[in-house]
């Protein structure tokens, strides 16, 4: 039984950092990608960024690139979202998620993806 469980967020000030966990339990995700989400309140949800194993390559929403990062640890099927100079519109609820299928591309699209966690608050106010 695979469960996502995240962490790292917090209330932060803009232009702060927060590094995001997802880790995983119960299942290898070696071969599946992992993308994070957000929503915020009122919004519909939003696909941040993206990784798949078989390069290490990511993709990223436009308003984050040059400011957040992906990372993962096959290992210990752990994912990382770094988030630096974050500003007020990135304050919402982030979640992981696991690819529906074993790929070698990603996407943000949430129904390709089939497992998520419950999610870790960001808030960015002054």
């Amino acid at each position: 039984h695979l469960q996502l469980v995240e962490s790292g967020g917090g209330l932060v000030q803009p232009g702060g950092s927060l590094r995001l966990s997802c880790a995983a339990s119960g299942f290898t995700l070696t071969y599946y990608p992992i993308g994070w989400f957000r929503q915020a309140p009122g919004k519909a949800p939003e696909g941040v960024a993206c990784i798949v194993t078989s390069d290490g390559s990511a993709k990223y929403v436009d308003s984050v690139k040059g400011r957040f990062t992906i990372s993962r640890a096959n290992a210990n099927d752990t994912t990382w979202l770094q988030m630096n100079n974050l500003q007020p519109e990135d304050t919402g609820l982030y979640y992981c998620a696991v690819g529906r299928d074993p790929t070698t591309t990603c996407t943000m699209w949430s129904q390709d993806y089939g497992n998520w966690g419950l999610g870790t608050q960001v808030t960015v106010s002054s």
